[in-house]
């Protein structure tokens, strides 16, 4: 029989342990939150701050002392049971005797992914698995995309007006969406390893990609595909202090422009013949720069790239009260629609949030339609 008020306060503290987690950056590690509990009380809590360092486990325990004797431990993720930069939370957990461990979800690290659940139980540890699973799992999406596939976990955002328009005729965008909208695109790109746009956006709209209005400033690396090398070397984004620049080109870019490019500080890529190869970027960025999670804001074009080549697995949609109209006034997916309608992608919308006059739509694309 089923303890109600246990799985309440199961999922109580677990809902404590994620909020500890998701203000974290360990990347490429996941995001991990533990919180040790004894006697209804709060007597320990850790979070992963930087790869290399202790685990959230460690720190709630060492917090914990001899309390974490007989205590119930929340963690997030699956707790690790391999040698690796650190030792085996697994050991940790049994050498501080606690009596219960209640997890978020699995790892899908091929070397923990049930293993570590399993020294626990085999130890005599009670083990209650899957509490408030699908927040976890998405707060360690980039890890399993990763562990999976070798490619980023890519969210496709975008703002758009209420009949379906990025920008007006004459390409006009700023703003379709109100101020609470735009903060709260600060903090994805906060969340990011990488923000990713196509040349197009940044010759009509010069961006910075900057991390702003929203405290701590964890800036991410800042991508542009720009097959031929059209970045001016006046943008922001050459000249705003940040994160990193990455530019992709492919072999038609000429040699100055790729010289002119790298002597403003980016670093030039080349991937792809006659366009950039968007699948080959990624799973460089994945593999070279330890990029998990990538947040997608470009135009049509590139947006329609990705999903064609099956690398998107979310979506964010910003939609605002206004209306744009107008036949030549761009939409957010670029290209031909000539797919029955019975067999285009379909995103799962999944729910909903208002941010003052805006409402925005969070879907995810199911794996069936995501390549690796």
């Amino acid at each position: 029989m089923i303890d109600l008020a246990q799985a309440s306060e199961d999922r109580r503290y677990m809902a404590e342990a994620l909020r500890l987690a998701s203000a974290t950056w360990p990347s490429p590690n996941p995001r991990v939150g533990a919180i040790a509990v004894k006697d209804g009380q709060v007597v320990g809590r850790g979070r992963h701050l930087q790869t290399g360092g202790p685990h959230a486990e460690v720190f709630a325990l060492a917090e914990a002392a001899e309390k974490a004797r007989g205590a119930t431990l929340y963690v997030t993720l699956e707790p690790c049971c391999h040698v690796g930069r650190t030792p085996p939370c697994t050991r940790a957990i049994l050498s501080a005797g606690v009596s219960r461990v209640v997890v978020g979800c699995k790892d899908a690290n091929p070397v923990v992914s049930g293993q570590g659940l399993y020294q626990l139980r085999d130890a005599g540890v009670a083990v209650t698995e899957g509490v408030r699973a699908e927040e976890a799992q998405r707060l360690i999406a980039g890890h399993s995309r990763y562990m999976q596939t070798h490619l980023p976990f890519v969210t496709w955002k975008y703002a758009m007006s209420l009949d379906g328009k990025i920008a007006t005729a004459s390409g006009e965008s700023r703003w379709i969406s109100g101020e609470e909208s735009r903060r709260e695109v600060h903090r994805m790109r906060r969340s990011a390893d990488a923000v990713l746009v196509g040349v197009s956006t940044v010759l009509a709209d010069d961006p910075e990609l900057t991390v702003r209005h929203v405290r701590p400033a964890h800036h991410p690396m800042r991508v542009v595909f720009d097959s031929r090398g059209r970045l001016p070397s006046a943008s922001k984004l050459l000249n705003s202090p940040g994160g990193p620049v990455i530019v992709f080109v492919s072999k038609q870019c000429e040699l100055e422009d790729r010289q002119r490019i790298r002597s403003c500080g980016a670093e030039v890529i080349e991937s792809g013949e006659e366009r950039v190869d968007v699948e080959d970027a990624l799973r460089m960025l994945a593999a070279d720069y330890d990029i998990r999670e990538m947040l997608l804001e470009s135009g049509p074009a590139l947006a329609r790239a990705l999903l064609d080549a099956q690398l998107i697995n979310e979506v964010v949609c910003f939609v605002s009260g206004k209306l744009i109209g107008g036949q030549s006034a761009p939409g957010p997916l670029g290209g031909e629609s000539a797919t029955p309608l019975a067999l285009v992608p379909t995103a799962q919308i999944l729910r909903t949030r208002r941010f003052g006059g805006d409402v925005a739509l969070y879907a995810s694309i199911p794996e069936s339609q995501t390549s690796g």
